[in-house]
């Protein structure tokens, strides 16, 4: 067993087909609009504010919402319209198998709480470190805005997994790290399938498809990812009263037996599940 979505989980115990969940996630897409989707949809702002909104989100850690409203794109009021409008029409994937005639409501309840009690060991709803050390708050730090610029700048669903102590970086597609100093010094790794280093290029850059990109191209997208997150991380310390100074990142290729965490380092590591069985890991190396 592992972490995995709801509708994954249907799927793997037999409850619904492949093909249910797949036109129930269709209808979620058509109907769950992201936030800059509905308030363009409501007519309060133009995509190219949003747009605006969207590069500013690079480097300051800040809900969309907030920063149309200090860009002075929406007021207060407007903002609490369009998050009403969002909690009012959102669709879960159970919800959406029930309108698609999958699952009735009450097998619908019923297969949630066993899903509740099949994950319970491997999610958690906050950030829990498995060490205790002086640094603590930085760790924790790091992984909140990672886990937020994956939503915000990548705009992928996923859920976290628990932290733990790894003693070997596990082998994927790429690596991406960047090396930390001052005050605290760590490596900040992100480690990527295939499929997810194309998920990156497209939100990076901007386009539907990067079927046309070169190898090189894809894995900067990924370098830049982690130039954002780090950069972030580096303003969000000196607002702790800590310097981190960041390092231009690099891209590693591990070997398919993965790479042992330096003698003397401490990897904290922490799963991030995407959809389709698609894996991020992020690894902080910590010396």
């Amino acid at each position: 067993m592992a972490v995995k979505f709801f509708g994954q989980f249907l799927v793997e115990q037999n409850i619904v087909t492949s093909e249910e969940l797949l036109n129930a996630v269709h209808l979620q897409e058509k109907n769950n609009l992201k936030f800059g989707e509905m308030a363009v949809s409501m007519g309060l702002v133009t995509p190219a504010e949003i747009g605006r909104a969207h590069n500013a989100q690079m480097s300051i850690d800040n809900k969309l919402g907030d920063l149309l409203i200090e860009m002075g794109f929406l007021t207060i009021v407007q903002l609490n319209d369009i998050i009403t409008r969002q909690k009012n029409t959102h669709l879960y994937i159970g919800e959406a198998l029930v309108q698609e005639g999958a699952l009735t409501n009450d097998e619908l309840q019923k297969h949630l709480d066993a899903f509740k009690a099949d994950q319970a060991q491997y999610v958690t709803d906050g950030i829990e470190l498995p060490i205790s050390t002086s640094d603590n708050k930085v760790w924790e730090m790091t992984a909140d805005l990672t886990y937020k610029m994956i939503t915000r700048v990548l705009g992928l669903q996923f859920r976290p997994g628990k932290c733990a102590v790894s003693t070997v970086i596990a082998p994927n597609f790429m690596m991406a790290a960047m090396d930390l100093s001052g005050d605290v010094e760590a490596r900040y790794m992100i480690s990527v399938s295939k499929g997810l280093q194309s998920s990156i290029a497209k939100a990076i850059l901007g386009e539907e498809s990067v079927a046309a990109e070169p190898t090189e191209v894809l894995e900067d997208t990924v370098m830049e990812f982690v130039n954002i997150v780090c950069g972030n991380v580096a303003a969000k310390a000196s607002q702790m009263g800590i310097i981190i100074n960041i390092n231009p990142p690099v891209t590693i290729h591990p070997p398919l037996s993965g790479m042992q965490v330096p003698e003397g380092e401490t990897a904290l590591c922490f799963p991030i599940h995407i959809g389709d069985g698609d894996i991020m890991e992020l690894y902080l190396l910590i010396k």
